[in-house]
Formats: structure tokens, C-alpha cells, sequence
């Protein structure tokens, strides 16, 4: 199953703005929650999101910029399909 990372920028935007980014997010199938092979989770750098399913690259745009959207801000989304990440430093969800 494909993952992907996506990045919101949110334009003039306020903490409430990126909470109701959040949620919107949260409610189209995304997270901000990431495993690491040893099945430790972590939280992602605000404002980053991943999608695991059978998308693609491009559904997966469209459906981040309908819950960025939501927040009525003018955004920016990247997108990218991920075969393999890595971190360091990321805060570990208990």
C-alpha cells in the first residue's frame, strides 16, 4: 500500500486556522502520526500529515486541498509518495 507525506502551508493563518486545518485532515483519512519499523510512533512536524492507501499521487493532492480549503486561508500542498523515510528527533507518541 502506497504511503505518502504531505506538507500544508497555511497563508496569514492563526493557531485556531491550523487546528481547524488539523481536523479537517483528520476527518478526509489523514495523519500525523508516523511508525517506525520497530512500531514506535511519533508525531510529525507541524503542519505535515501522512496518508497510507490505495490513492494516488495526484487523489491524494486533491483531497488535501479540499480539507485545507476548509480553513478558508490560501494554502500550499506538497505531496510525495513514500517508498522509505526517516527521522531524527521527532516526538515519540506513547
Amino acid at each position: 500500500m502506497p504511503s505518502f507525506t504531505v506538507r500544508i502551508e497555511l497563508h496569514d493563518a492563526s493557531l485556531q486556522d491550523f487546528e481547524n486545518l488539523y481536523s479537517a485532515m483528520i476527518d478526509e483519512g489523514f495523519t500525523d502520526i508516523i511508525k517506525s519499523d520497530t512500531g514506535k510512533q511519533y508525531r510529525m512536524l507541524p503542519a505535515e500529515y501522512d496518508f497510507d492507501g490505495h490513492l494516488t499521487l495526484e487523489q491524494v493532492l486533491y483531497t488535501a486541498k479540499q480539507a485545507a480549503a476548509k480553513t478558508g486561508k490560501k494554502y500550499a500542498v506538497f505531496v510525495a509518495e513514500s517508498k522509505r523515510r526517516t527521522w531524527a528527533y521527532l516526538e515519540e507518541v506513547k
